[in-house]
This record gives structure tokens, C-alpha cells and sequence, in this order.
């Protein structure tokens, strides 16, 4: 199945954070029902995270999972990845699908229904919205609320989106119930016991949900 084909299914991502057994968690996450895997790090070197970059990958492929990077394009590139995320100020998509080739997965951030648009647009093949809750990942990031999952549910649009910003087990069923297509998450999945068991819980809340 092509990335993209991949994407059309997909309704759990997970971003992950540094830490020293992530590949395992990963390895488990995907198995639980993950369905993306997007590799962030903002303090690693391209070079120390190509190899991190490569494992994921090769367990994300045989998981049939999609595995991702954040922000870097190059690194996507040399890791033979799936895709890219980019932030508002992560340059034109445009620009990664060339580095990239057609098949590629490119994703965008946004925090409005006006950037989501845009985003559409301009041709991202997902977006990931938020921040909806207040969240340590992102301490600096005002906090939008679920009342923009709804705003983007109602644009009725054509690629896959994924709420993002404190989505927790305590927080996912409000999101779902606000329209949330699907969710990105961080310590949910990676800081559980179990995370197989935890990604389990956090499809079963989305399969629930009456949306998409």
C-alpha cells in the first residue's frame, strides 16, 4: 500500500519525544493501533537522528504503519521516510514534495479553520490542528480549545486531520465529541505502562465517536 493509501486510513498518529527505549514504545504503539509515526526532536543533530530515523522506519513499514519526521525534509529524504510535517514557518510544501517525489506524505500544522483552508490549498495531504488542550510539549503554545475541532470539522475537508495539544485518555473523548477526525499524540501513548494498551483505548474512543 502507498503512503498515501496509507493516510486515507489512518486516524491515530503518534509524535514522539527523546527518550532512550522509544523504538520499543513505538514497536508497541504500532502494534496497539497506531497508525502514523512522526519522529520530532528540536535538539538532535540530522546526523544523530538518521539512524533513530532509519529504525523507526523499518518498524513503522513493518507494522504497515507511515513513518514521518518533523521539519526536516532533508532528514526525510536521507532516512527514506514516508513524509514530512511542517510547521507555519517550515517553508512551502511545494518544496518538500519536490525534495520528495509525488508519493510522499506531506503534513501541515495549523491553528484555525482559515489555516486549515489555506493549507488544503495549497495541497497538504493532512493537517495536524491544534494546540487544543494546554500541554507541557509545548508549553508556549496557547491553548485553542475544542471548539476549533469543531470549527474544522464543519469545513468538510478532503484530507485526513488530526487534533494535536494535550490530547490525553482524560481529554480524547471531548475531542472526539467535538468533531475530532482523528488524534496526535505524545505522553498518552509513549509515558503509558502499556503503550499498545493505550493506543488501543485512544482508537476504540475514536472508532465511538459518531465523526467522522
Amino acid at each position: 500500500m502507498k503512503p498515501l493509501e496509507r493516510l486515507g486510513e489512518a486516524r491515530l498518529l503518534l509524535v514522539t519525544d527523546p527518550r532512550p527505549d522509544l523504538a520499543d514504545r513505538v514497536r508497541a504503539a504500532v502494534r496497539g493501533g497506531v497508525d502514523a509515526v512522526q519522529l520530532r526532536d528540536k535538539h538532535a543533530s540530522r546526523e544523530d537522528l538518521l539512524r533513530l530515523a532509519e529504525e523507526l522506519r523499518e518498524v513503522c513499514e513493518g507494522a504497515g504503519a507511515l513513518f514521518t519526521v518533523n521539519d526536516d525534509v532533508e532528514l526525510a529524504r536521507l532516512s527514506r521516510a514516508h513524509g514530512v510535517h511542517l510547521g507555519q514557518e517550515d517553508g512551502p510544501l511545494a518544496g518538500a514534495r519536490e525534495a520528495l517525489g509525488p508519493d510522499a506524505v506531506v503534513g501541515r500544522s495549523v491553528g484555525s479553520a482559515e489555516e486549515a483552508v489555506e493549507a488544503v490549498r495549497e495541497g497538504a495531504d493532512y493537517l495536524g490542528v491544534g494546540t487544543i488542550y494546554a500541554t507541557p510539549t509545548k508549553p508556549e503554545e496557547e491553548a485553542d480549545g475544542p471548539a476549533l475541532l469543531g470549527e474544522v470539522a464543519d469545513l468538510g475537508l478532503v484530507v485526513p486531520w488530526f487534533a494535536i495539544g494535550g490530547i490525553t485518555l482524560e481529554t480524547a473523548r471531548e475531542a472526539a465529541a467535538a468533531g475530532a477526525y482523528g488524534f496526535a499524540v505524545v505522553r498518552a501513548v509513549l509515558d503509558a505502562d502499556d503503550p499498545a494498551s493505550a493506543a488501543r483505548e485512544l482508537r476504540s474512543i475514536l472508532d465511538a465517536s459518531s465523526r467522522p
